[in-house]
């Protein structure tokens, strides 16, 4: 198939399809951490995510909440619904974890008393920062409807996954969600769920299946990439 790419980013490349209402989104087997200072490749990373959200994103839409995801197109490809996407990252909670540790002084892994949803501005040159309502709403990044559809489907979506992936005995730590608003003008969530962007914990010995195992170097990144997909998927990915 003939694809003209059109934006290539950390994990992800995006291509036209010749369709008017959709796009190609091909993952990479390329990791980045720390704002892209932390470099280097996980191996069939690029395939395990595109089949990981090929998976998930069906199951979403069964449950009512809408997603930008068509139908898998290669090993590693998928074709995707156009998006204007929203320039905010929201990041549902379930124990804390990562910068939560520093900013609120608890330790790693403690449950928190409710799912905490947060709010990031996608901007890479100022680190993607933590924004607030008000944040948002001077900078008019989104409509005060837009982002209450956002908060109903982010929190939705947390509830879905929670305890399907504790049937997989996996914790769902927590994850970054991205959302967009197409040409009907329905929010729908885009981008991937994957070990790339969700702390997931093997829920018996706590093992880390994540990207943190590349952040924080702790070895065995592609085997637990793989065993995290074997748990969820049923299968070995297809390469």
């Amino acid at each position: 198939m003939e694809w003209t790419r059109i934006y290539e980013g950390k994990a992800k490349i995006l291509y036209e399809t010749g369709e008017s209402e959709s796009f190609v989104q091909s993952f990479k087997d390329d990791a980045t951490a720390f704002n892209a200072l932390k470099k280097g490749t996980i191996l069939h990373k690029g395939p395990i995510n595109c089949q990981f959200s090929s998976t998930l994103f069906p199951m979403l839409e069964n449950k009512g909440i809408p997603t930008h995801f068509l139908g898998r197109v290669a090993p590693n490809a998928m074709k995707i619904r156009r998006l204007k996407m929203v320039p905010l990252e929201v990041v549902v909670r379930n124990r804390v974890a990562g910068s939560l540790v520093k900013r609120l002084g608890l330790n790693e892994g403690t449950e928190l008393l409710h799912p905490v949803l947060e709010w990031y501005y996608k901007r890479d040159d100022l680190g993607d920062p933590i924004v607030n309502r008000d944040h948002i709403d001077v900078l008019r990044l989104a409509s005060h409807a837009v982002l209450a559809e956002v908060e109903r489907l982010a929190r939705k979506t947390n509830d879905v996954l929670v305890p399907f992936f504790a049937g997989k005995d996996i914790l769902l730590v927590d994850m970054k969600l991205e959302f967009g608003v197409g040409e009907s003008g329905k929010v729908c969530l885009g981008d991937e769920i994957s070990a790339d962007t969700c702390r997931f914990w093997d829920s018996k010995t706590l093992d880390k299946m994540d990207k943190d195992r590349f952040r924080q170097d702790l070895g065995q990144v592609e085997e637990h990439y793989l065993e995290l997909f074997r748990r969820v998927v049923g299968h070995d990915p297809e390469f």
